[in-house]
């Protein structure tokens, strides 16, 4: 086929030893980006572009040492998750609800193991459908106009209850003050200055790693000074069990089905422009959650609540690469980073870019394969040295949580306003966890928020203020009921597991003759 034709000629540019080292050193450094909570993968990339230009690098070598970063910080993003509870990226959110938990059950080395697995199934069947698929996955992505990525996103918030919380109220709480965070700045349609109270530094709105990086960091932080001197605390400084380092046969069987469905649904979600890895790891940990979860052991430290979202985010990285290369259209925050550098190059992303940039479109796609296999075989070994992380005593590791928090976020804006900003959303973040709200609707009400007011003001102009045009396609259709029955039905199996006991109670004690 002209495909492995192409592919071949792709593995014959990228195996030089200037790409290879290049591959391995956007490996290690976009893991260690990755880990670092609040940075990421558009941070490290962006951080990175001025480096490519100052060794001037060719279009190729340069997006190979790029790509590698944006795959190597994918991966990275599971190991502050699981040790931590501090997602190193968005993307790592979903993690951190199963992945934490195995990690306080003593089971660290299988979950940072069973992560780096499944990132690297993730990410290498998402290579092989940005080959094959990419012409049939951009026309499915060209139907989705501004009501049917309105109707998407209001299918993540309606399942936020049941994935995130036992509890619809509190989650649907925490979903309406992300959504009116997101609200914050100037109205993009009439320049308004929107709940800023006046203050000029929040005419942009809040920044999205401010608000992570607060709401997760820093609220554990204040949650161990709350803490401190309690027997809790002094149980998780010196009796942490590292577990096994390579996970058992039995939990890899397990999980293969659970990576193999977070491949899908994370790609799909890549390929549509805009959606990304947050909605990729999302949607592959609801789906995962309503397939699997029969005993309600999601949350509590199931292997498949990690397997999901890590394969999920990892192959929407390689999907959201679909509309940067066919369409010029960027798939999440990294890819348009990744665009900008394109531009840079005097290369121009669409559908000509086959023709008349080959060499650098498939030596870019041959760089992911070798990177993957880099990937892999750099992660499982290092994953014992990953561990280790769990052995430093709370009481030293929080003031370094603290202290990165803080040089990561000055290191970026340059504010000291955001700083401040940070620390407030890091008492929100301890207030809401004392109050068991979870904090994961929150994040992503932040991070759509804005999008999904876009996309309904978008296609309110088309239709002139017509409602029922948010209904109009097969598409919008079958996204709105799908959730409508994805916020019923965990009302209605919680109804009927609170009603069970109760009858099993009342009835107990009787004599049935």
């Amino acid at each position: 086929m002209d495909v492995f034709s192409s592919l071949g000629d792709g593995f014959l540019i990228a195996f030089t030893l200037q790409n290879l080292g290049l591959a391995l050193v956007g490996c290690f450094l976009g893991t260690i980006i990755g880990a670092l909570p609040g940075l990421g993968p558009s941070n490290g990339v962006a951080i990175l572009i001025p480096l490519a230009f100052t060794l001037g690098l060719p279009a190729t070598p340069a997006l190979i040492l790029l790509t590698s970063v944006y795959y190597g910080a994918m991966y990275g993003g599971r190991i502050s998750s699981i040790l931590l509870n501090i997602p190193g990226d968005e993307p790592a959110m979903m993690t951190t609800l199963d992945g934490f938990p195995m990690a306080k059950k003593g089971q660290a080395g299988e979950a940072l193991a069973i992560s780096g697995i499944a990132s690297f199934v993730g990410s290498f069947f998402a290579t092989w459908g940005l080959v094959f698929l990419a012409p049939q996955l951009v026309k499915v992505a060209l139907l989705f106009g501004p009501g049917e990525y309105f109707a998407l996103f209001a299918l993540a918030f309606a399942t936020l209850g049941g994935m995130a919380s036992r509890n619809q109220a509190k989650a649907a709480l925490a979903a309406g003050l992300g959504l009116g965070i997101a609200m914050i700045g100037v109205d993009g349609q009439t320049g308004v200055p929107r709940f800023a109270f006046g203050e000029v530094h929040l005419y942009d709105g809040i920044d999205f790693l401010v608000a992570i990086v607060g709401l997760f960091a820093l609220s554990e932080v204040f949650l161990f000074i709350e803490r401190r001197g309690t027997p809790e605390a002094s149980d998780a400084a010196g009796k942490v069990k590292i577990g096994r380092i390579t996970p058992p046969a039995a939990m890899l069987n397990r999980t293969w089905w659970a990576m193999a469905r977070g491949t899908v649904v994370g790609f799909v979600a890549g390929v549509l422009p805009g959606a990304g890895a947050s909605l990729g790891s999302f949607m592959a940990y609801a789906l995962e959650k309503k397939v699997s979860d029969k005993d309600g052991t999601f949350g509590k430290g199931d292997p498949r609540g990690v397997a999901a979202p890590e394969a999920g985010n990892n192959a929407s990285a390689g999907g959201a690469l679909v509309p940067m290369l066919a369409l010029g259209v960027p798939g999440s925050g990294t890819t348009a980073v990744l665009l900008a550098m394109l531009l840079a190059l005097n290369i121009t992303p669409g559908p000509l870019l086959f023709t008349k940039n080959p060499d650098v479109v498939w030596g870019l796609i041959a760089a992911l394969f070798i990177g993957n296999v880099m990937l892999l075989l750099m992660n499982i070994p290092l994953v014992g040295l990953f561990v280790r992380v769990l052995l430093v005593p709370t009481k030293y590791l929080m003031p370094a949580v603290a202290m990165i928090s803080f040089v990561g976020i000055y290191g970026i804006s340059g504010s000291t306003f955001d700083l401040m900003v940070m620390i407030l959303f890091g008492v929100v973040g301890w207030a809401l966890r004392k109050l068991d709200v979870p904090l994961v609707p929150v994040i992503l009400g932040v991070l759509l928020g804005n999008q999904m007011e876009v996309n309904l003001r978008r296609e309110m102009t088309i239709a002139n203020g017509e409602w029922l045009a948010l209904f109009d396609s097969w598409l919008s259709i079958g996204l709105w009921t799908f959730a409508i029955v994805g916020f019923l039905l965990p009302i209605v199996i919680g109804r009927r597991a609170r009603f069970r006991p109760a009858r099993s109670t009342a009835t107990e004690g009787i004599d049935p003759d």
